[in-house]
């Protein structure tokens, strides 16, 4: 017997993403005005996303999700010729320097984006056909990290080192709790971070990113300048806030705050409280989520529960901690409130999907 969808997950992504638009308002208005003589351009084209986001969302939440194990295969097919045209000039379209973006109209749709979706619906396929396998490094792990790294390797020409990163994480945290040992994941880590260091040195950007991160007042109008101008953001912020729409970095200093440092808008207009209600939200919306990952008796329904839920939450971790200046700029958006149409759309349908899980989970 099915049991109904998790409304409590529901309203919580509704929650956060109309809370999202909202904020996409306050910290776009003075630049789109300027810009495109539109105030609300930005919220139009996210709201059209969102209306578009709930219907996927909710078809997908009553689509079984057991036909994503029969279809892993082509599913991730398409994604890796989406990511190849992507690349060809004159169909992919450059925007911040990555050649990532389809362009359609003024809109653009991110295809490595959808890639995330397909590839951990491809590793949960996996991991739950190979369970026994899986302690074996030789036949169980390193025909799937080969699978992994071809399309790390695809995103990365384009280039886009947040969203590859994002991808790799969920993907090995997945690999990780199927029971692989320990040793071997130390050694990997080790490795990953030799090639992270190769990727920051042939690229003059990312260690200028590095360098900035290290110390922004190095380069206070370069590099440094959005890590700066996002603490001065976030400082002033207080217990509750300059209050709605009374954000001074969205005044031309923050450089585009709809997107990566939307966090950043929120801290200075609501404060604390602010940060703490919605860092809380991403939480119950990570735990809720989880929940229905663990409550799962199907193998491919539990990691790909939990790898969705894994994606969205490490895709928020990292946004954060980029906009605190914890790490370096990667360029990831925070799901459900930056501005970006694939994000959105991605995200919305991941919850879909969990949604759809949590029909079969055990009755709590």
């Amino acid at each position: 017997m099915k049991n109904k969808i998790d409304y409590k997950l529901l309203i919580g992504v509704l929650i956060i993403a109309l809370f999202g638009i909202v904020m996409i308002y306050s910290a776009s208005s003075i630049w789109a005005e300027y810009k495109f003589q539109d105030a609300f351009k930005f919220v139009k084209a996210q709201g059209f996303f969102f209306i578009i986001g709930f219907i996927v969302m909710l078809f997908l939440s009553k689509v079984d999700y057991r036909i994503y194990y029969k279809k892993a295969n082509i599913i991730l097919f398409f994604c890796f010729i989406m990511l190849i045209l992507v690349l060809i000039p004159g169909i992919g379209s450059i925007r911040n320097g990555s050649r990532s973006w389809f362009g359609i109209g003024g809109l653009g749709i991110q295809p490595s984006e959808f890639a995330k979706i397909g590839l951990i619906i491809y590793v949960a396929k996996y991991l739950s056909n190979n369970k026994k396998n899986m302690r074996d490094i030789k036949s169980g792990v390193l025909p799937i990290l080969g699978v992994i790294l071809v399309f790390f390797g695809l995103i990365m020409l384009e280039p886009d080192f947040g969203t590859s990163m994002v991808i790799v994480l969920t993907l090995v945290v997945m690999i990780f709790i199927s029971g692989v040992k320990i040793s071997f994941f130390v050694k990997i880590g080790i490795v990953g971070l030799i090639g992270i260091v190769g990727l920051i040195i042939v690229a003059p950007y990312r260690m200028a990113r590095i360098i900035s991160f290290l110390n922004p007042w190095t380069d206070p109008l370069g590099s440094g300048f959005q890590i700066i101008q996002s603490l001065y953001a976030i400082g002033p912020g207080g217990l509750l806030g300059q209050g709605f729409m009374n954000s001074r970095q969205k005044h031309f200093y923050l450089p585009e705050p709809q997107t990566d440092f939307i966090f950043s808008i929120i801290s200075e207009e609501f404060g604390f409280l602010g940060v703490l209600i919605v860092t809380s939200v991403f939480f119950f919306i990570f735990y809720r989520a989880l929940n229905i990952s663990f409550k799962q008796s199907d193998l491919f329904g539990k990691y790909l529960a939990f790898g969705l839920s894994f994606g969205i939450i490490i895709q928020a971790l990292l946004n954060l901690m980029v906009v605190v200046g914890i790490i370096p700029v990667t360029g990831v958006t925070l799901p459900f409130l930056s501005y970006g149409g694939s994000s959105l759309l991605v995200s919305m349908a991941s919850i879909g999907i969990i949604l759809n899980i949590s029909r079969h989970s055990f009755n709590e």
